[in-house]
């Protein structure tokens, strides 16, 4: 896969975060967790990292900054598996951790080639 492709991969599997991080920031719940909303705003922080350098059509400059920040997007992933299941038990919050959890496994088998599982069930 060249720079264009993984690119192009990653913006389409970020909107997958993109929509994970707007339910967790409209939750009432999140009105109520101090960790609920520092993954939400963690999600949005990444992808505003790569927001310029995409806006920009600068592939080296948005894969750096993808893999320089995907350490965060992954502490980010694994706190939301740990306390989605003390948040709500809900299917939509359920979901929410499945869909997080892939897109960012794939994230980082892109960004890094190797597969990343995050350790949480779900």
């Amino acid at each position: 896969m060249n720079d264009a492709e993984k690119v192009a991969e990653l913006d389409s599997l970020l909107s997958h975060v993109w929509m994970v991080r707007t339910f967790l920031k409209h939750s009432e719940e999140a009105e109520e967790d101090d960790e609920l909303r520092e993954v939400h705003r963690l999600l949005y922080d990444y992808m505003l990292a790569l927001g310029g350098p995409l806006a920009e059509g600068d592939h080296a400059k948005y894969l750096k900054q993808a893999k320089k920040k995907l350490k965060k997007l992954k502490n980010a992933t694994e706190l939301f598996l740990e306390i989605q299941p003390e948040i709500s038990s809900h299917t939509n919050f359920q979901m929410a951790a499945v869909s997080l959890k892939r897109a960012i496994g794939e994230i980082a088998t892109i960004i890094e080639g190797e597969a990343h599982t995050p350790t949480s069930p779900t």
